[in-house]
């Protein structure tokens, strides 16, 4: 098992009803998750809604996470910017909260060169040896690709351990598992394709589903590294509808929609996001209810 385990959660960020951080449902939540079948927490990722936290925002959500969990899980900052000086910056400040990892997103806007991004992500590393790092690609978001040549480049620097491939491809996903050493890590940017990944060499999944069905996930995969493909398809199969509904709309929308329809107190998403139409939490609740999501409500 890679040390991120097997499901990483990609946490939202509950806000006030005023739109401030609510410090108090975080730490909820983060205990929620840990409970059910989270290994590790990133907070401050596209799903927490990083575009539009301050730092120091950031920096106190990710003291108030690794508080709540302690040693029963590993917490991953993300600290990635499209400004070189910033990560590193960004990820010092967060080695020095004793946190377990750190995410590196692709630059975004810039559209840097492969060249540029290897040296963008050597620099951070270089910067912070001692805190391991998982790279994210997400062409759709960020306007440019890191190619699975220089994430090979990449994990020949023994702090870069892992890679959150978010590009949809199982194409891209492949190169980059022929070419990485075994123990690098891969692990899928979207829930629905984390089984088809298992099977070409993933580790796991940075999830947002988890939210909801962390243990499921677990049981996923766990069933899959131990032979049991067809109780891994059956879990797959059952929860794939759920998979998709929570990107009915865009990412954080969806799944804080789902929470609120459990009990959750987390909020509206921050403009330029916008609140889910009638007819998307519509199909949110349909689902939720056809998986007995919301009979098992937590306590909020």
């Amino acid at each position: 098992m890679s040390e991120f385990g097997n499901v990483a959660t990609a946490m939202i960020t509950p806000f006030t009803a005023a739109g401030q951080v609510d410090y108090a449902t975080t730490e909820k939540l983060a205990a929620h998750l840990v409970a059910h079948g989270t290994d590790t927490i990133l907070v401050c990722g596209t799903t927490g809604e990083s575009p539009t936290l301050s730092w120091e925002e950031e920096f106190e959500l990710f003291r108030v996470v690794k508080q709540a969990v302690g040693d029963r899980a590993k917490v991953m900052a993300g600290t990635g910017s499209n400004s070189t000086q910033e990560a590193i910056a960004a990820t010092q400040k967060a080695a020095k909260l004793g946190l377990d990892g750190t995410l590196q997103v692709v630059p975004y806007y810039n559209k840097p060169p492969q060249a540029g991004l290897y040296q963008h992500f050597a620099a951070i590393a270089q910067a912070c040896p001692d805190l391991p790092m998982m790279l994210y690609n997400i062409p759709g978001r960020t306007g440019q690709a890191l190619q699975p040549e220089t994430v090979a480049r990449l994990a020949e620097i023994e702090s870069i351990v892992a890679i959150k491939e978010a590009s949809g491809s199982l194409d891209i996903a492949s190169q980059i598992r022929a070419l990485t050493p075994p123990d690098f890590a891969l692990y899928s940017g979207d829930d629905s394709l984390t089984l088809p990944l298992l099977a070409i060499g993933g580790t796991g999944v940075v999830s947002v589903a988890s939210h909801l069905v962390g243990d499921d996930l677990q049981g996923m995969i766990r069933a899959f590294n131990a032979g049991e493909v067809r109780t891994a398809q059956g879990i797959h199969l059952r929860l794939f509808e759920l998979f998709k509904v929570l990107f009915c709309t865009t990412n954080p929308i969806p799944i804080k929609a789902a929470l609120a329809l459990q009990g959750w107190s987390v909020g509206r998403v921050r403009s330029p996001l916008c609140d889910i139409t009638p007819d998307q939490e519509a199909q949110i609740k349909t689902v939720l209810t056809q998986l007995d999501l919301l009979t098992q409500t937590p306590e909020p």
